[in-house]
């Protein structure tokens, strides 16, 4: 009940009048909060200006190692400003280990960097998209059903070497399993063969958000296109790195990496 009651402040934010300011979410590593506060106030946090919205919305967000605190500036048109100080608690995370994964998938060769560079920079350029709409006031469901079988922020140990953290949260399903936005947004990406994460949809929600949908066996949207909420998008599939199939499910608030299990309620199975 309590989850749930925090998804559904989440989703339908106090509204303020000038000179107020409201902010609901995870105040945690990986967490996403939202703001609500005067249309026309200027806010920056950790001295960068953000988007504002027609209606006073605002988002950020802490990745997965991000230091314990954090200041929020709101410059209200009267001349008057807010200034609070954001502490953010401190996770522990768990170490998970991925063994039977083909050599060149763990230690790339010279020959795939070139491509792995290419495909990361085109990642990147998405992770920078400052769109002004707010589709992501959509809420956020489950993209698939399934067993969770990897969380975000984990130490991943493949095939013996120490990796970079796993960013994503895995659900683990049959392939074919249907995979749904679990926000409103428009595809940026849809590739069927990235060399990490093999059949990829990128989806941008407005303001910085940016979803990510990996391993896929089958695409069934293309870039440019708008999807709703519980529209289908793929199906699970073992593609690109992966020992078996699953979705691999990303958030990020541009740069920062967030833990999309944190705005939703705790799945039935």
């Amino acid at each position: 009940m309590r989850v749930l009651l925090g998804l559904l402040i989440f989703l339908f934010p106090v509204f303020a009048i000038a000179g107020e300011l409201d902010l609901q979410g995870s105040f945690k590593q990986g967490g996403l909060i939202q703001g609500k506060t005067d249309p026309n106030a200027r806010v920056l946090f950790d001295g960068k200006e953000i988007r504002v919205s027609k209606a006073g919305i605002f988002v950020f967000g802490f990745g997965r190692d991000f230091k314990e605190t954090a200041t929020l500036e709101v410059h209200f048109t009267d001349g008057t400003k807010e200034v609070r100080k954001l502490e953010i608690a401190k996770r522990s995370y768990k170490t998970e280990r991925v063994d039977g994964l083909p050599p060149s998938k763990v230690t790339p060769s010279e020959a795939f960097l070139k491509r792995i560079r290419r495909e990361n920079g085109e990642i990147a350029k998405i992770r920078q998209t400052d769109t002004g709409e707010d589709w992501f006031l959509s809420g956020w469901i489950w993209p698939a059903t399934g067993r969770l079988s990897g969380v975000f922020g984990s130490q991943r140990i493949l095939n013996g070497i120490p990796k970079r953290p796993h960013f994503g949260l895995d659900i683990a399903a049959p392939t074919g399993t249907p995979v749904y936005a679990s926000t409103d947004g428009m595809i940026r990406m849809a590739e069927k063969d990235l060399y990490y994460t093999g059949g990829t949809i990128m989806i941008d929600h407005g303001f910085g958000l940016v979803s990510v949908y990996s391993h896929l066996s089958r695409l069934s949207v293309k870039p440019g296109t708008f999807v709703r909420q519980g529209e289908k998008i793929g199906e699970v599939g073992s593609t690109g790195r992966s020992t078996g199939p699953h979705l691999d499910w990303r958030l990020n608030w541009f740069k920062e990496r967030l833990d999309p299990q944190l705005l939703l309620p705790k799945p039935s199975n």
